[in-house]
């Protein structure tokens, strides 16, 4: 897929080292608005979580296979409609990352930016993290937020809101 924006380390043909910058280019801007927004602590899993959502929401939700650029601004309110808490990311991601496969399948060889996103959405599933339990029926009085229930949460289910939040802070 080098209309995602692979380029090569050399110009000529074959055996040249593929660059992922299509997804580089996601998860730096991702990065860039979740420490905007100075939610969570960078090395922590939770801002992990939040890029990672953040770089799939980016990456997936460019169509026209060339990332905006510095019309990332412009990108801001399509990526608050996506990462919304009504709308079914899951399914989204799952389609959209089907949909880049099939494509990459017709192609020649694999494709370093669909692995990368591949990669990050298998860790957002696959990972739960100990989260405040927001659903829990409010009981005991609980002095400090580390006090009250949690419950594990795959981690997606906290990145989404952390990388949403960070977009309306940015």
């Amino acid at each position: 897929m080098l209309h995602r924006g692979h380029q090569s380390t050399d110009g000529a043909g074959g055996g040249e080292l593929t660059v992922p910058m299509a997804w580089l280019y996601a998860e730096y801007i991702a990065d860039e608005l979740l420490r905007t927004g100075d939610l969570m602590p960078p090395t922590s899993f939770e801002f992990r979580a939040g890029r990672d959502a953040l770089a799939l929401t980016i990456f997936l939700s460019d169509t026209d296979g060339e990332l905006p650029g510095i019309r990332v601004v412009t990108q801001l309110e399509t990526w608050l409609s996506l990462t919304a808490y009504d709308q079914p990311w899951q399914s989204w991601v799952a389609e959209r990352l089907s949909q880049l496969a099939a494509e990459a399948a017709q192609l020649e060889g694999p494709d370093p930016d669909l692995e990368l996103a591949s990669a990050a959405w298998r860790w957002l599933e696959e990972t739960e993290l100990l989260a405040p339990d927001l659903n829990a029926v409010p009981g005991g009085a609980a002095a400090g937020e580390d006090e009250g229930p949690t419950v594990w949460t795959p981690a997606w289910q906290l990145g989404l809101p952390l990388g949403h939040l960070a977009i309306h802070l940015f």
